[in-house]
């Protein structure tokens, strides 16, 4: 009597399958989730009675704002919890092309590329980026957004600074390294990779940094510089508004 081979699943589907439903409840539990609601909260604005150049957005919130001890636990924990999905596609990306860091260039093998030239970029987007802003409020259609709304704490600046490089590797990590490679493995064309993210972005704010950081991307296959130049806007922007904003009567 011969041994039966079990049937095997048909393996291009079984895989086409599993990548989309990855894509899909990635982004669901991290910036997918967040455009949605950004989405709402952009809805939710222009339906106001009040104009939206009138209005103030706050990134960076207090939650217990008279108790900086438990509002600084909120703050590390919010952090903490925002990096799961980064350590999610990190394992989902090992399980099929490792090691997942050198497979989107999350790794230490070029440190003088990545700092050099996300400094380069930071510099490249910063400068027009606050320009657009500033347009933006001009011609009253954008809120006036507050990049810190902590209180004026000891512990504010280091928060301010997490915040920072949480955003970027949540962002970077998550919307460029993997989904621009599980997209690809799903045969999408660059464009189509690119709109997405971007559309994604775009609704958290940052449409054209998603545009470039994907051509960026798809050029160097690092999201190393992306990191480092993220991380320096959201520092320049947080920081500096936390040390500047108390002082003028212009932000």
């Amino acid at each position: 009597m011969g041994v039966v081979t079990p049937l095997a699943a048909p393996e291009p589907l079984l895989s086409r399958t599993r990548l989309g439903l990855e894509v899909v409840i990635v982004l669901g539990l991290s910036l997918g989730q967040s455009a949605v609601y950004a989405l709402l909260r952009i809805v939710e604005r222009l339906t106001r009675n009040v104009p939206l150049a009138q209005q103030t957005s706050t990134l960076n919130a207090s939650v217990t704002p008279d108790r900086p001890w438990l509002d600084l636990t909120y703050q590390l924990v919010g952090i903490i919890f925002a990096l799961m999905p980064v350590l999610l596609v990190l394992y989902l990306l090992n399980l099929t092309d490792p090691p997942a860091g050198r497979t989107i260039g999350f790794d230490l093998t070029r440190p003088r590329f990545d700092l050099g030239f996300g400094a380069l970029i930071a510099l490249a987007i910063g400068i027009p980026g606050l320009g657009l802003y500033a347009l933006a409020r001009i011609i009253g259609i954008n809120t006036n957004v507050q990049a810190s709304g902590l209180g004026d704490n000891w512990w504010t600046v280091p928060v301010l600074i997490l915040s920072a490089v949480e955003n970027a590797l949540l962002e970077e990590v998550v919307m460029i390294g993997f989904l621009f490679t599980r997209l690809r493995q799903l045969n999408w064309n660059v464009i189509a990779i690119i709109a997405t993210s971007a559309i994604i972005r775009g609704s958290i704010g940052n449409l054209i940094m998603g545009v470039i950081f994907g051509l960026i991307y798809l050029r160097w296959k690092r999201v190393g510089p992306l990191i480092v130049a993220h991380t320096l806007l959201d520092i320049t922007a947080f920081v500096g508004y936390a040390l500047v904003a108390p002082h003028v009567d212009w932000l």
